[in-house]
Formats: structure tokens, sequence, C-alpha cells
């Protein structure tokens, strides 16, 4: 069964495996200890760390073992801006960083303090023009992803990095998705990782501060990790992590180059067998293994049921895929169609056939979705006798809204407008991005007794 989900985790890589085993037999004493047993455990620690710094490109005094990815950058955020409160209590941040940073940024402004969210193009990616605009005399820290989690969108992180330096504004980058594939562009100040979106053990991160960075640990002080990050160390998986993010980085130069490939026929191939599918991130500056899609007229979580009983496992942005309703924050900031949205993310070893098979696969699932959705297809005009119609999908999810809105749009005559009723919040973004694949014009939003008022002007 093809799992194309590794942006979300990586399938535990050969020498994790190996090493995690070994580790077992070897690091299971205290490293603190000056026995034999807890001394053998500190060189366990003590080579990992070594190597995670080598691919870090950072000091190995510089480097801490976290639970998490997740605590790295919370322990990473909240430390640097401890650590800087006397600078001013100001975080800048991207509008598409991964929810870590996001609620890290939340939990800071419950606090008192402030952010700002730098937006980005319809690619996903920032401007570092902007970013260095955003930056002000009390802003204590900066954060940006070295890519997008979500569409594979490179930042342009030695760029921002320089702005960054150039303010006196230390800046943090989640590595999280971009580390196993290669160094993140110098510059940075922080960086966080995590060891299961290379092929390591879960429940292993890692952050790197730089010397000369003012940071202050926050929580109960613990003489482990520096300090940094409290409680035994998990010696097997630390070395579990380690060893694999060598390996993968040893394999990266070739396996990158065959992923891009398999990725590169996936972006050409799905908008030729699937009418109405926007493909959405940066189509040259991204991660070799990821492509995202949208499809018009689907239920994202209809769709990844049926490919999950076609044997794919895929991952999706669609609010209609979370418990919330709302459409991801990064398909928002990017102004893209959240509505059907799949990600691919393949894990290293895939093959040409588990693509071609996927790109098989593909048209029926959609076709059938849409299908059950009562979704037109073809969009078939009928002759236009209104100037104007009020289409109430009131108290009706994702798609439902734009199905309804892509039947009737041929009911007006060019210039004539369809005003869409709805409640769902995906409909905000998704009524937009349908105008702009359609080729009609989106007049606004407007005030409704219920929910808003999304009105569309047909123009062909």
């Amino acid at each position: 069964m093809p799992y194309f989900d590794a942006a979300s985790s990586a399938p535990l890589h050969p020498v994790a495996r190996q090493a995690l085993l070994a580790a077992l037999d070897e690091g299971w004493s205290d490293p603190a200890r000056l026995y034999r047993e807890g001394r053998r455990a500190r060189l366990l620690l003590d080579a990992a760390r070594e190597a995670a710094a080598e691919a870090v490109g950072c000091r190995p005094d510089e480097l801490t073992f976290t639970s998490s990815g997740t605590r790295a950058v919370h322990s990473g955020i909240s430390g640097a801006l401890a650590g800087r409160r006397r600078v001013g209590r100001h975080l800048v941040l991207s509008a598409v960083e991964h929810s870590s940073v996001l609620h890290s940024a939340a939990a800071h402004e419950a606090q008192g303090g402030t952010f700002a969210e730098v937006p980005v193009d319809r690619a996903g990616t920032v401007s570092a023009a902007a970013y260095g605009e955003a930056l002000r005399e009390d802003t204590a820290l900066a954060c940006l992803q070295s890519a997008n989690h979500e569409v594979g969108t490179e930042q342009p992180v030695a760029e921002v990095a320089e702005a960054c330096r150039a303010a006196g504004v230390p800046l943090l980058v989640d590595a999280a998705q971009s580390l196993g594939w290669g160094p993140v562009p110098g510059g940075w100040s922080l960086l966080a990782a995590s060891a299961h979106k290379w092929g390591g053990p879960s429940g292993v991160g890692l952050l790197a501060v730089r010397k000369g960075v003012r940071f202050a640990p926050q929580g109960a002080a613990d003489e482990r990790e520096s300090g940094r990050a409290a409680g035994f160390e998990n010696i097997p998986a630390v070395v579990a992590a380690a060893a694999s993010l060598r390996a993968v980085r040893a394999e990266a130069a070739v396996e990158s180059v065959r992923l891009r490939a398999l990725v590169d026929r996936i972006r050409a191939t799905v908008g030729s067998v699937v009418p109405d599918v926007e493909v959405v991130g940066d189509p040259v500056r991204r991660l070799p293994h990821l492509v995202t899609f949208s499809c018009l007229y689907v239920d994202g979580e209809t769709l990844l049921h049926e490919l999950d009983r076609e044997g794919f496992s895929v991952s999706s942005g669609s609010s209609c895929t979370s418990s919330t309703l709302t459409p991801s924050h990064v398909l928002k900031a990017m102004g893209v169609l959240s509505e059907g949205n799949v990600r691919v993310s393949l894990p290293a070893g895939t093959t040409e056939e588990d693509v071609d098979r996927f790109l098989g696969v593909l048209p029926g699932v959609v076709a059938g979705v849409r299908e059950r959705l009562g979704a037109p297809v073809p969009p078939a005009p009928s002759p236009a006798t209104t100037a104007s119609l009020v289409v109430d999908a009131l108290g009706r999810r994702c798609p439902i809204p734009v199905i309804e809105l892509a039947k009737v749009i041929g009911e007006v005559p060019v210039g004539g407008t369809v005003t869409v009723l709805s409640d769902d919040g995906a409909a905000r973004l998704d009524i937009p991005a349908w105008c702009e694949m359609r080729g009609q014009e989106y007049v606004g939003e407007e005030p409704a007794d219920r929910g808003s008022a999304y009105v569309v002007r047909r123009l062909s």
C-alpha cells in the first residue's frame, strides 16, 4: 500500500532501526554518572550530538535534544523572547508557519506580548523585503520556516536572515521539513527540527541556539541538556535520530533528483487527467518530494477516504477534513482553493509504478465523489433568464456552496451576478478561488442576516 504522507511522518529509516536496537543494549544508563555504564551512555549521547550538529551546521554545544519538534519550537521561541525581553515583546512570523509557531505566538500574546504575521504570495512565498519592513525596534524574535509543510514552497531564509541581522533581530528557523534534504542557509540564530520527519524515531526533536544569542530557558530548572530540555535523555532514540539524519543526507543528492522527477510528473499530469484542479505552491523553489493540489466540487474528507480504499495514504488541508470546519491557514494565507485538497509527499523509495497507479486511480475517484455531490460535470450553461440570482447555501458545508454557484452561473447573462449565502468559513476562500479558476469576477463579500453574502459577476 503506497504511503504518500511522508511530510506528516516518514517511515523509519533502516539505519534508524539498526541504531535504535543497538543503543537499547548500550545506552540505557544515566549519562550523568561516572561509572562504566554511565560513561558508555555519555559516549553515545555525545557522538549523536556531534553527528546532528554537523548536519545542522552548528557547534555540538549549541545543540539540544528535546522530546519533539514541537517542544523544540516552543522552547526556542519562549527562551529567545525571555532572553530579549529588555529589547521588547514583539514577535514576527510568516502567515504560513507551522501550528506550533502559531500556538507559541498566541501564548505570547496572551501573556501581554504582540506578534505580526507577514503575508505570502499565491505560491506561499514570503517577501524578504516585506519581512524586513515588519521588523520593529521592539522586535525580540523573528520566525520563518525553511520550507512549508503543506505545499512544499521553500522560503528565502538567507535573504530574511540578512534583513534580521541588519535589524539586530535573531531569526528562528523551523527546519522540520527540509533538514533531511540538506543544510539550512546560514544566518539563522536558532533552529528547530523533528526526527520523525526525516525517518528517525518519533519523540526526538532538536534545538540549536547559536552562541551569543540571548536565551533564557523557561520552566523549572534542570541539569539535563544545558538546562534547555528537562528530563532523562532517551539515548537510544537520540542515537537513532542522529544516525538516520546522517544516512538520509548521504542519500539526498540522488533521491531528491528521483523524487523531484516523480513530483513533476504528478504536477504535470493531474491537471490533464482531472478537470478543474489547481496545483498550488511554487513549482520550482520547493521540496523535492511534495506536491499539493485542490479539486473543485469535491469533499476533501470523502476524497481521502476513497483514495485510502484504493490503497493510497495521503493528507489534506481541506476544511472538510478538520473538526473546526475551517480551511488550512496556509491555503487561506495563499488565497488558493481549499476544497478537495490533497497533499502528496513521497517517502524515499517510492517507485514510478506507485505514482503511475495513483495517477490512474485519481480521475475515477474524483469523478465519483463529484457525482455523489451532484457537481456539474461538465458545466453546461443554460439560456440566461435573469440578471441576478441568489443561492441559499446556509447550513451546507464545503464544497456544496461552490457546487451550487457553478450550477447556476450560466443562468445569468454576462454581466449578471450570483449571490451565494453561506455560513461556512471555507466559502470565503473557495468562492474567490473558483472565480479565478473559471474566469469569473469575484465582486466581494457583503453582510447578511446569517453568515455572509458572496457576490460573483459572470464574465463569460
